[in-house]
């Protein structure tokens, strides 16, 4: 079977090669990038009604300040951080599946004033009327080189998994720097912004459905098979 690549960062490149294996398929984990705390200044809690997040990183490096927003409900963009958040004692309100953006049309009311808890690298959003969004960077994902173990398995068929346009970038970049070809290389991505962001030159590049996990793998499995298949036609 062709090998899936993980390069996410820690802890969830183990956690996605867990369930691709329990999928059955061939995965490897090479984290590309190592998450670290960014310094912050905490807003008053008193001018904020709700916190909006898009990432359980936020939550494992947004430090001792988040306690002064323990009261508040939490917006989490999928379940791996909705799961965090009732880790670090929130109450989350609503578990989104579309990405942030999408959540923004189902805050409530009472909830217009949002803190955003971010990543360095983060999706720009448009508020609907009414709603503001004080954003804080609390966290950043630094870049790492690709290591020669992955540069091995690279040079065979293969399938990528890419989790967020910072990653697709940053792994082009490196497939350029090492002279990698990418004729051999399938990408499977979250979603359409993070396809766009790999640019052109791979065997395939595919978005999945919806941006998580499940639909990822899914679709990678799937690109794993086929390009087993066309392997077996060609030999």
């Amino acid at each position: 079977m062709t090998a899936l690549l993980v390069v996410r960062p820690e802890p969830g490149c183990t956690a996605t090669v867990a369930a691709a294996r329990a999928m059955g398929l061939e995965a490897h984990g090479f984290p590309l990038f190592s998450v670290v705390p960014a310094a912050w200044d905490a807003p008053e809690p008193a001018a904020i009604d709700g916190l909006l997040i898009g990432s359980a990183n936020a939550l494992r490096h947004g430090g001792p300040k988040l306690a002064r927003f323990a009261g508040l409900p939490v917006y989490a963009v999928g379940e791996a951080t909705a799961e965090a958040a009732r880790a670090a004692g929130h109450t989350v309100f609503r578990c989104g599946a579309g990405g942030l953006q999408a959540m923004l049309d189902q805050v409530h009311p009472r909830h217009n004033r949002l803190l955003r808890l971010a990543g360095r690298e983060r999706v720009e959003l448009n508020p609907p009327a009414g709603i503001t969004i004080t954003e804080r960077v609390v966290y950043a994902s630094e870049p790492q080189p690709i290591p020669a173990a992955l540069a091995a398995m690279l040079a065979q068929p293969v399938v990528i998994l890419l989790h967020s346009a910072e990653a697709a970038r940053h792994f082009a970049a490196e497939c350029e720097r090492l002279n990698l070809p990418r004729r051999t290389i399938r990408l499977a991505t979250i979603g359409p912004r993070v396809a766009a962001a790999a640019e052109s030159g791979w065997a395939e590049v595919a978005a999945a459905p919806r941006p998580a996990d499940a639909p990822l793998l899914a679709l990678a499995r799937q690109m794993c098979q086929e390009a087993a298949g066309s392997r077996g036609l060609q030999d």
